[in-house]
């Protein structure tokens, strides 16, 4: 195999800051190390080694090119593309020391939390070498124990500040118990085994590693080759049912877009107990629990999983927002698109499994109605639009508290219900003609090639396939927090809403934790009873009407009660005890649940069936 293989279209080039003065500080010392070559060009050359992997250590040297610089600036990234949020990789970090070819100690000096600075003493290449904590099994983080290493590029290397476009290579040193190593990256030329290369840095923090044991599942889709890669499944999976399912995932993708847009990827999943996938150039790295592979229902979202991260192949990864690159690594990058990046990639990836005849009707509407549910219920959607989510979510998405509910909207999930109205208004302004799908297709021949798009291009390419001015609904609904107009949509594709009760409960407006006999409020909902009329997150209930306070007493109290009756809180607040009493509330609609209309007329069950795929 070539040595620099890709072209990775419309990934992002990489800027650093400029570096910091470096402080006064005490010189790090390293003990002599043996001699190692010099040669190589300006390839950055990793060794990793897991001599304590019990410990969940990892040993990493680094042979660096000084290029005749007097200092070499080093640095690790505080987050890894595609997760936005600023995770702080050097605090995992130990030991950094580096040495000349003769192994004599050069001085290291910590200049920031995530930069080191080496003194070269004008010599041709330095050998750093650092130890890397990894016990946070995730897809952004490391793992490693003595059965499986998972790791990531942008927790595990220290590079050279101004060299993102030199080549990285990466050798791998297994233990004796361990067989294999899986990554998009290539072999390197010299063919030696867990050799790999990587054209530039942005390439090495794009492709995760996997080591172990794992089952190695081969197949070609249009003559390209694919691997599913699993470990941890404890013999709980139908291999061969899996590979058959994920391969039909890509071949359904693959026509949509009409192609693939690599010539090799693979699917590695850790089948343990965690959760999350995270998309790749080349590859995915995928969580889940080994007993989705026992469970039929469980397998469904499982394929989502697959689905949606293998669709982030084209959007994110090659047709990506202008704001996603070049990338720094060292901060935050901002956008207002992560609800087309991320929310109308899950619209697709259960759409896309019930065209592939994997879920049916059913499951997709169930899993629709999820999404719709999450955007329509919570009282930030009239707080926040789904475009500044987007924006916000380095502080909002990832940290989530009581008062999340209340002050955003998920846009995951709102971008889901986005995309079915887009969807349906394209399609019932071209009479079923076009449709969301052309717009996704329309910006990846416009966009992927480039230096990616604006919000302004989004909305030029739904009016255009649309064939009128869509700006409004634009307004409304992405940059503005107007309700959904979901009738609307709904009435196209022949669907339905449960009708409202007549009888409306009770409501206060409240969530409650119950442990060690104290119930305490955990989250309160905007502009509800609780809101308005006095009570707390942090309250303990200690009576409810009289009653001494439990989850059992509140629901069953709650239960007599009708809206506009009155209820008598007995709590305690940082210590004090004090009497609430509260005017209870109609509980507002929440049940966006649909479904087939059994009474739609002909042209919405065609237009439901083109949608969907169906025969």
């Amino acid at each position: 195999m070539k040595l620099l293989r890709r072209t990775p279209l419309g990934l992002a080039l990489l800027t650093f800051a400029a570096c910091d003065p470096p402080p006064t500080t005490v010189a790090v010392e390293a003990p002599a190390a043996a001699p190692f070559s010099a040669s190589g060009g300006d390839a950055l050359r990793y060794t990793l080694s897991f001599p304590e992997a019990g410990a969940h250590m990892i040993d990493v040297s680094a042979e660096l090119p000084t290029g005749g610089e007097a200092q070499l600036t080093l640095f690790m990234a505080v987050w890894t593309p595609g997760s936005y949020l600023v995770r702080e990789y050097s605090r995992h970090v130990e030991g950094v020391q580096a040495t000349g070819p003769d192994g004599a100690p050069l001085t290291v000096t910590k200049t920031s939390k995530n930069r080191w600075v080496v003194n070269t003493q004008g010599l041709d290449a330095v050998q750093v070498r650092y130890r890397v904590y990894a016990r946070e099994l995730g897809v952004q983080t490391n793992f490693v124990d003595p059965e499986i290493a998972v790791l990531n590029g942008a927790p595990t290397f220290l590079s050279v500040v101004g060299r993102g476009d030199s080549p990285h290579t990466v050798k791998l040193n297994l233990p004796a118990a361990w067989a294999s190593c899986e990554t998009g990256l290539d072999a390197h030329a010299d063919g030696q085994p867990c050799h790999f290369a990587a054209a530039s840095y942005d390439e090495l923090v794009d492709s995760p590693i996997l080591l172990g044991n794992p089952t190695v599942l081969p197949f070609e889709v249009m003559g390209v080759p694919h691997r599913l890669v699993i470990a941890g499944d404890q013999g709980l999976w139908d291999m061969d049912r899996a590979v058959k399912d994920v391969q039909r995932v890509v071949e359904e993708q693959a026509g949509f877009w009409g192609g693939l847009p690599y010539d090799h990827y693979l699917f590695l999943t850790v089948a343990d107990e965690g959760s999350g996938g995270l998309e790749h150039l080349d590859s995915t790295l995928l969580l889940t629990s080994r007993w989705r592979g026992a469970d039929d229902e469980e397998w469904k979202d499982f394929l989502g999983l697959v689905s949606h991260e293998l669709f982030h192949a084209w959007n994110v990864k090659r047709l990506r927002p202008v704001g996603l690159g070049p990338f720094d690594y060292e901060q935050e990058v901002y956008t207002e698109s992560l609800w087309v990046a991320e929310g109308l990639t899950a619209y697709y990836d259960d759409l896309l499994l019930v065209r592939a005849g994997l879920i049916t009707e059913s499951d997709y509407l169930t899993r629709l109605s999820r999404a719709i549910n999450a955007s329509m219920t919570p009282p930030g959607r009239k707080v926040r639009s789904v475009a500044l989510s987007s924006f916000d979510a380095w502080i909002r998405h990832y940290r989530a508290d009581e008062h999340s509910t209340n002050s955003a909207v998920n846009y995951y999930s709102k971008g889901t219900a986005v995309g079915f109205v887009l969807d349906m208004e394209i399609r019932r302004a071209t009479g079923g003609a076009r449709s969301l799908d052309d717009m996704m297709r329309l910006l990846w021949a416009r966009h992927h090639a480039g230096a990616g798009y604006t919000p302004a291009d989004v909305r030029a390419a739904a009016s255009e396939v649309a064939g009128e001015d869509l700006g409004p609904l634009f307004d409304q609904i992405v940059d503005g927090t107007a309700e959904l107009p979901l009738e609307r949509a709904l009435d196209w594709a022949g669907l339905k809403l449960p009708e409202p009760e007549e009888e409306v409960d009770a409501w206060l407006g409240v969530n409650t934790n119950e442990s060690g006999g104290r119930l305490t409020i955990s989250t309160i909902v905007r502009d509800g009873p609780a809101w308005t009329q006095g009570l707390s997150v942090g309250d303990e209930l200690l009576a409810i009407d009289g009653l001494r306070a439990s989850a059992d007493v509140l629901n069953r109290v709650m239960k007599t009660k009708e809206p506009g009756e009155a209820l008598t809180v007995v709590l305690a607040r940082r210590g004090v005890v004090k009497t609430v009493e509260l005017t209870l509330a109609p509980r507002p609609f929440d049940a966006w649940t649909l479904s087939v209309d059994r009474g739609a007329v002909g042209p919405a069950v065609n237009h439901r069936e083109a949608w969907l795929g169906l025969p």
